[in-house]
């Protein structure tokens, strides 16, 4: 299955509500990753620009955003990220065939 990261960042009212009240948010992040058939593989909070980024695999794009999307709805996320992740093997096959191609540069005849 295809892997993505995503970076994230709450709002203030969000870390209002989890400083009052903490909680495990990979569990729910899980769990819907899951009901949309792919599988969190790694959450971790952390400091900067964003307050967050998990690790996901998902059968493909649409459900991959679909589930971005189903995150952010309720408005607790103000700032979100989502990258599409190359295993070695699969890069090493796009740079290949990037080998393999031809290509002309602007200017060029």
């Amino acid at each position: 299955m295809p892997l993505y990261m995503t970076q994230f960042a709450y709002t203030p009212e969000a870390w209002t509500a989890l400083v009052r009240s903490p909680e495990d948010r990979s569990e729910a992040v899980g769990r819907l990753l899951e009901s949309m058939g792919g599988r969190l593989l790694s959450y971790y909070n952390s400091f900067g620009e964003y307050d967050g980024m998990m690790i996901f695999e998902a059968p493909d794009d649409n459900t991959a955003g679909a589930g971005v999307m189903a995150a952010v709805t309720h408005g607790h996320i103000q700032a979100i990220k989502t990258t599409t992740l190359l295993s070695v093997e699969d890069a090493l096959g796009a740079m290949r065939k990037a080998g393999e191609a031809t290509f002309r540069r602007p200017g060029q005849q």
